[in-house]
């Protein structure tokens, strides 16, 4: 058993760092690396050739949609998914301007302009008005580069609809969001756990899109009950 944690679009291992200490009490933990791959299912691919055996995989964001790409790409593989603020669905009619206009703005003005526009409707009106977890965020999207991004964005427009594969996933799921992800709001989630079976939905009460650090300690804790017998427990966590 191995515990794979699947960073969003620009993130790295900074986003899990309040889960990684409790979750390696559990099983070995691996934060997955999305930079330098052209599309999700390559993404998934090489989770699944670096790794061995059954595989918790907890994704976040742009990591949830690689979570299902490893489901599909290999079911018997996956013991466990948690899909934390994200989606199944295919690209969304004017996705891509808006996607491909902050590439652009990546490029001439680098990622803290692109962090400017990109992360206020994100985050929850708690999370905005902390000046030190906001710059944290942007010292990690800083991390990466124009071109990591833009290689990201465009795996995201080149995204499948799994919408219909979510009523095959026969693991433990976990979906969860916050109630004030404008990005992949609560009731998106509600859909998704009610396509998969025995999926459980929680919604953590004053947190945005960023759940691992805006309400980490509810995170932990679910990822806990998850791995430890299935999702399980109230269908509200608290942040």
């Amino acid at each position: 058993m191995r515990i794979v944690l699947i960073p969003g679009l620009m993130n790295d291992g900074w986003v899990w760092r309040h889960q990684i200490g409790a979750l390696s009490r559990i099983a070995p933990v691996e934060v997955a690396r999305n930079d330098g791959c052209d599309s999700l299912a390559a993404m998934a691919a090489r989770i699944l050739d670096d790794t061995r055996g059954p595989l918790w995989i907890a994704g976040h964001s742009m990591g949830g949609r690689v979570a299902l790409e490893a489901w599909a790409q290999a079911p018997e593989r996956i013991a466990g998914l948690a899909l934390l603020d994200t989606g199944a669905h295919g690209p969304r009619d004017g996705e891509a301007p808006k996607r491909n206009a902050l590439v652009e703005l990546a490029r001439r003005e680098g990622l803290r302009a692109v962090a400017r526009e990109w992360l206020p409707p994100m985050l929850s009106a708690r999370a905005r008005a902390e000046p030190s977890f906001v710059e944290g965020i942007v010292a990690m999207l800083e991390r990466a580069t124009p071109a990591i991004f833009a290689g990201q964005q465009h795996a995201l427009l080149g995204r499948e609809d799994r919408t219909a594969l979510l009523p095959t996933i026969r693991c433990p799921c976990l979906v969860a969001t916050g109630d004030e992800d404008g990005w992949a709001p609560p009731a998106q989630h509600q859909r998704m756990a009610d396509a998969i079976p025995g999926a459980a939905l929680r919604i953590v009460e004053g947190a945005g899109h960023m759940l691992p650090v805006e309400a980490p300690d509810a995170v932990t804790a679910m990822l806990l009950d998850w791995l430890q017998g299935g999702p399980g427990g109230s269908a509200q966590a608290p942040a």
